[in-house]
């Protein structure tokens, strides 16, 4: 490994008549050479107990882990070497496959976590998207909440907020529902042109069979192919004929055929985009599952729509109980299903409190917690609590809120002495199904002598009106009691220094804000990866 080089040197002297005294010196110097054979040995290496990688060992290691292969050839790579490996660079902030591989070679806690093996980017790609993957990353959060739980890391309060994460699809390749049902319109007036000027240029009975329907093209289309090959035989059995009024008839008959196939071609796509926006209003042609919404990564400021989806996440002590996934762009209709899915995954069963800023506050989901989920209490503002106790709301004049109320006898009374009574009960049904039910309330047009009230009419000369919601009055009663008594406002109090910071560490640290993926489903797992190692971080520190 070393060589000796022999080497004269000059030596300083006070004898005069030495002028040039030299001196031979022997040198020791490192010899590299990359191509020396040498006995290979696996790096003798472990990270410190309190490591990041060290807990992702510990939670992959502790996995009910059964990869039984009955069909097909066997794994190169055990796919436990390869979450640790994944979750170790997400964690790094490396999440495309390429990276991932080259963390793989060159750090020294990957080659411990993998022993020394290294994947290739396309076995990285294969594993993130597998179902193996989906599978491992539920039994991570389970064992993770698990070891919460019994470590007394986590308390009985569960925070709920959403964030938005763009998608891996092109900005420019939205498609919105109005524009295809438009279209769709369009497309039919265009068929329905075309059948009348048959009908009306042939008297014929074949003429009078044409079907009507949109959405019947397919027989349209046979029908003129068969009346085309009839007068092909027309005009071949009257080649001397001229002009040849067969070949006038079979010219526009081709020309109609071409158009209706154009028609049938743009009717099964637009039929298809329609499947696929199923309750959305926009989708990407690049990843069908995205939805176009606002964004708060808005560098051009102009407010432009971007391919994304909606990130609903269940927090306590900044650690990431649960996870979903959803195309709605605002958090409202969003609660209820995450709330589902956390009930099937076990999480509330050690949460007293679900704890959620004002974007949740709606009569929807409260009717759902106190019926579905009784035994865990929800501390969400509804929108207008905090303008409720200013003085601008409280002194204004057409808030019911502030009129005077009689219960005994059910009527209100507004600001000018306009009595309000109980009139009727009435219903209204939401677009998504779900219905509220309001007290009617008519004023007092006319006084003891069959006068008319002016401020019991409205502008237009109509009898004013006023609707009650008891059941929403009763909810935003209840929720403002409990968020300003002592125990629920030091929960709430927590909400914006737990479940915001997770956020901010997701975007800003780890540099997560767009999938590298495409597909609900993939997606889902790729955020589960993401999520889990920040948990994984957040225990290590």
């Amino acid at each position: 490994m070393y060589n000796i080089i022999k080497k004269r040197v000059s030596v300083r002297t006070t004898d005069t008549l030495l002028k040039h005294p030299w001196k031979d010196v022997l040198y020791m110097q490192n010899n590299y050479n990359i191509s020396q054979t040498s006995l290979s040995l696996t790096t003798e290496f472990v990270p410190d107990k309190n490591h990041e990688a060290y807990y992702i060992n510990q939670l992959v290691e502790s996995m009910n882990h059964n990869d039984i292969y009955l069909t097909g050839r066997p794994k190169e790579y055990d796919t436990r070497a390869i979450l640790k490996l994944v979750l170790f660079s997400y964690l790094r902030g490396h999440y495309t496959c390429r990276q991932i591989e080259r963390v793989a070679r060159e750090n020294l806690y990957a080659r411990w976590l993998t022993q020394e093996q290294v994947p290739s980017y396309r076995t990285i790609a294969r594993f993130i998207v597998s179902d193996d993957a989906e599978r491992m990353i539920r039994s991570s959060f389970k064992l993770m909440h698990k070891f919460l739980v019994d470590n007394n890391l986590i308390d009985d309060a569960v925070f709920v907020d959403g964030t938005k994460i763009l998608a891996n699809a092109n900005k420019y390749t939205f498609v919105w529902k109005k524009n295809i049902m438009r279209f769709d319109d369009m497309n039919r007036e265009k068929i329905n042109v075309i059948l009348k000027e048959i009908k009306e240029a042939e008297s014929s009975a074949w003429a009078q069979s044409l079907p009507m329907d949109y959405e019947k093209l397919d027989l349209i289309i046979a029908k003129l192919e068969e009346r085309l090959d009839q007068l092909n035989q027309e005009v071949e059995s009257t080649k001397k004929v001229s002009p040849n009024p067969a070949k006038q008839v079979r010219r526009s008959i081709k020309s109609k055929l071409h158009k209706t196939r154009q028609i049938k071609e743009k009717h099964d796509e637009y039929a298809k985009d329609i499947k696929i926006f199923d309750e959305r209003n926009s989708f990407s042609r690049t990843d069908n599952d995205a939805t176009f919404m606002r964004v708060k990564e808005d560098p051009m400021r102009n407010g432009q729509l971007k391919p994304g989806f909606n990130l609903q996440i269940a927090t306590n002590n900044q650690f990431v109980l649960d996870y979903d996934l959803y195309w709605n762009p605002t958090d409202t209709r969003t609660l209820i299903p995450f709330l589902k899915s956390m009930t099937c995954h076990k999480i509330l069963e050690s949460n007293k409190y679900i704890v959620a800023d004002a974007g949740y506050g709606s009569e929807a989901n409260y009717r759902y917690i106190e019926d579905g989920l009784p035994d865990q209490i929800p501390l969400i503002p509804y929108g207008t609590m905090l303008k409720e106790d200013s003085r601008k709301w409280q002194s204004d004049e057409r808030k019911v809120m502030n009129w005077e109320y009689n219960e005994e006898n059910d009527y209100y009374i507004d600001p000018k002495g306009v009595r309000f009574n109980f009139y009727r009960y009435t219903k209204r049904t939401d677009k998504y199904g779900f219905v509220r039910e309001f007290k009617n309330y008519k004023a007092e047009y006319k006084d003891e002598n069959q006068n008319i009230i002016k401020p019991a009419i409205t502008a237009g000369g109509n009898v004013r009106y006023i609707n009650i919601n008891p059941e929403w009055e009763y909810f935003k009663a209840k929720e403002k009691e409990r968020l300003y008594s002592d125990i629920g406002a030091k929960i709430y109090a927590r909400r914006k220094i737990d479940v915001e910071s997770v956020f901010g560490h997701l975007k800003s640290y780890l540099n997560f804000t767009k999938f590298t993926v495409r597909g609900s489903e993939n997606i889902k797992k790729q955020m589960g990866f993401v999520l889990m190692a920040m948990n994984i971080g957040k225990l290590a520190k």
